[in-house]
């Protein structure tokens, strides 16, 4: 079954992308310095290469911490184990009525919630689970 999980791209890009600012920042710093420009400029590239140093921390942290956040990353549970079972204890239990009406009349229900689904539907439209085949 996919399942979406907190994922690691975003987190990667922003950093690289502060890894950037952080060069520019001291390509700025050093070039003002040396230009004899006012104190505010230099003092602006430092803050630049700051805030990039705090940004980079945070965003390669994130891309490789256990506990990351990024909204796209689904992944098949043969993958990785769905973060939802773990937390709150596997698949629900199947309604008992069960998977199917009788067949021929284009009726079935979903398995895991009970929700009635057309013929020809591959998943289920209340709970998004992908139906059994019959």
């Amino acid at each position: 079954m996919k399942h979406v999980k907190p994922g690691r791209g975003p987190s990667a890009m922003g950093g690289v992308a502060s890894l950037i600012a952080v060069v520019f920042g001291i390509f700025w710093t050093v070039s003002t310095a040396s230009m004899g420009a006012p104190a505010f400029f230099p003092i602006f590239g430092v803050l630049f290469i700051v805030m990039g140093i705090v940004q980079a921390v945070y965003n390669f942290k994130n891309a490789t911490g256990k506990n990351r956040y990024s909204s796209f990353d689904i992944v098949d549970s043969a993958e990785e184990p769905d973060p939802w079972d773990q937390r709150f204890g596997g698949e629900p239990p199947a309604p008992e009525r069960g998977d199917a009406a009788t067949p021929g009349d284009g009726l079935r229900y979903c398995p895991y919630c009970g929700a009635e689904a057309g013929e020809g539907f591959a998943f289920c439209a209340k709970c998004g689970r992908k139906l059994p085949d019959i």
